[in-house]
């Protein structure tokens, strides 16, 4: 169903998503229509426009403004001005390094979809600039000379350090790195559509380069090789690598990209005043000097006499900027980056909402191409496991777990499957004895096989004993994990916390959990057993005797939502 829908269009004031929103309108009788963009004035220009072409249609429209990129009560504000404030730091740095479930909360894109609940949205941000061109590289440069600074006046005890200007750059340093702000956008806005029950998520992407290589002459204005542009196409790449993960992942939208690979023209040939960083542009005079042994390179242009604004005939890009002929006639010729309109890359999207298979989604392009596991592995994999039993019954040793294979819980889990697969064998073993019973039986045996129970705590499994008051451990704990922490307060919370996420749980209220696991998979397995080739699915468990890999595999399949789907 693709008519009577809500969309909503990312960027839908920009070049290019406005021309989707106009397409989606044009083609697909949505419901509802929202259009979301940076800045006001543009968000009311584009819905003023688009309301009267679509006049007689009784489509809902709305707008939406702000940085998606930050916290609602930050959105309308410019990234330096939040960035002068030492509060406003903490807090953007809480919303990135902090608690997950705080940092939703207050997003701006979460509330957004939460408000509107979409069933699609065509994100045409251009989400690599807006994070690579942060410039981490001039933040580094500026951190490091603060720490020369600092050290300088420790060693020469001159106490002549500008501490405001340190914290400044050391904070900068840590908000303007790429990475961990990309994956927290996406980890958010997965979450959010799939709570709001999205349908499909279409990214119009970049190549970051607009379609050429390391050699590319074209930059932001700094200089090549640009390591800014580098980052940028970086974290284009990743962020594909991130929606890849997102479109393999159960219960979420349908997820694809369209990358155009030229410069995207244009909207607008006109002449006008030219802009320098949000700054109108003036004609200057202009003065002789001799060269020296030092160039300084701004001076203040109200030193120099003025001759009013500089107006220029240009071709308008949108996201790409303003170009003079010059320009334009230069990154437009042949095998330069060329250009692809607007218009084509929203016929391509429509199409892709459709359901169309244009060829242009590079998540089903990457989908296509990686190599998926194969017959020979699956016939291998249990000539593994028989040489892998031999070898622990030649030493007389336990192959389990040795904790550096995430998450914390594998471990837990597998050592606990051990320690029921050496005392009752089977799954009806388990399920015909009480819980309390089998927490004693258990705990008697770790009490009497010591180099079991050091084999056990020497991984950082700590071993959490029947009456849930004493810990067997070795000098390492590996949960609680908790980031510049050495050692924690212990609260029954705390405790109940930690033991289902990585501690050996030896109370009868987690043996019980078991036995209750052991009686679905039976019941699992009689309502299959009759059902042919249709019984292998990941709900069932082929095995009278616990199998502690494949017991662990059932339930990140079927308690904890972690399986693959293609």
């Amino acid at each position: 169903m693709v008519h009577d829908e809500c969309f909503l269009v990312l960027g839908g004031a920009g070049l290019v998503g406005k021309q989707i929103a106009y397409r989606i309108a044009h083609d697909l009788s949505p419901r509802k229509m929202i259009i979301a963009s940076l800045w006001k004035h543009e968000v009311d220009e584009a819905l003023a426009e688009l309301k009267e072409m679509f006049a007689d249609q009784p489509i809902e429209w709305g707008g939406a403004w702000g940085n998606l990129f930050v916290r609602e009560e930050y959105a309308g504000e410019a990234r330096r001005t939040l960035l002068e404030s030492s509060e406003r730091r903490d807090l953007l740095y809480a919303d990135l390094f902090g608690s997950m479930e705080e940092a939703y909360h207050a997003s701006l894109l979460v509330k957004l979809i939460q408000q509107h609940q979409p069933d699609v949205i065509v994100d045409s941000i251009n989400t690599a600039t807006a994070i690579s061109y942060q410039d981490i590289n001039t933040a580094s440069v500026l951190a490091k000379r603060s720490i020369a600074s600092i050290d300088e006046a420790i060693h020469t005890d001159s106490g002549d350090v500008a501490w405001d200007d340190a914290a400044y750059n050391f904070d900068l340093l840590i908000l303007s790195q790429s990475l961990p702000q990309l994956v927290r956008h996406v980890q958010m806005l997965h979450r959010a559509m799939r709570e709001a029950g999205t349908r499909l998520y279409l990214k119009i992407g970049t190549t970051g380069t607009g379609g050429m290589g390391l050699n590319i002459p074209y930059t932001h204005s700094e200089d090549k090789p640009s390591a800014k542009l580098m980052t940028k196409t970086a974290v284009a790449f990743a962020h594909t690598g991130l929606m890849f993960l997102m479109a393999r992942t159960p219960n979420g939208p349908i997820v694809k990209e369209i990358k155009p690979g030229g410069m995207i023209g244009y909207a607008d040939i006109a002449c006008r005043p030219i802009k320098e960083r949000g700054q109108v542009a003036m004609i200057t005079g202009n003065r002789s000097y001799p060269l020296g042994d030092r160039l300084t390179l701004n001076e203040d242009p109200a030193t120099y006499e003025q001759f009013g604004e500089l107006l220029l005939p240009i071709v308008d890009t949108g996201e790409n900027g303003l170009f003079t002929r010059g320009e334009f006639e230069a990154i437009t010729a042949l095998r330069q980056m060329e250009f692809i309109t607007p218009e084509e890359i929203a016929r391509e999207a429509v199409l892709e909402i459709r359901g169309s298979n244009t060829g242009r989604d590079v998540i089903a392009a990457i989908d296509g191409a990686v190599m998926n596991p194969t017959y020979r592995a699956g016939y291998l994999r249990e000539q593994v496991l028989v040489a892998l039993q031999h070898l622990e019954e030649e030493t007389s040793s336990h192959s389990v777990a040795l904790g550096q294979l995430g998450p914390p819980e594998l471990s837990k889990l597998l050592w606990e499957a051990e320690l029921l697969k050496l005392e009752y064998s089977t799954l009806d073993n388990v399920i015909a004895v009480e819980a309390e019973t089998i927490s004693q039986t258990l705990y008697t045996r770790l009490q009497s096989d010591a180099e079991l129970t050091r084999t056990i705590t020497s991984i950082g499994l700590p071993i959490l004993t029947p009456d849930g008051q004493t810990l067997i451990r070795g000098p390492r704990i590996r949960i609680p994990e908790i980031a510049g922490e050495t050692d924690v307060a212990i609260t029954p919370e705390n405790v109940n916390l930690w033991a289902g996420k990585g501690w050996l749980d030896l109370r009868p209220h987690n043996l019980e959990l078991w036995r209750q696991r052991f009686t679905r998979i039976k019941d699992l397995r009689r309502s299959v057993r009759e059902r042919g080739s249709a019984s292998l699915t990941r709900e069932a468990y082929l095995f009278d005797e616990i199998r502690i890999g494949e017991i662990v595999a059932w339930m990140f399949n079927n308690e904890q939502g972690g399986y693959r789907i293609k």
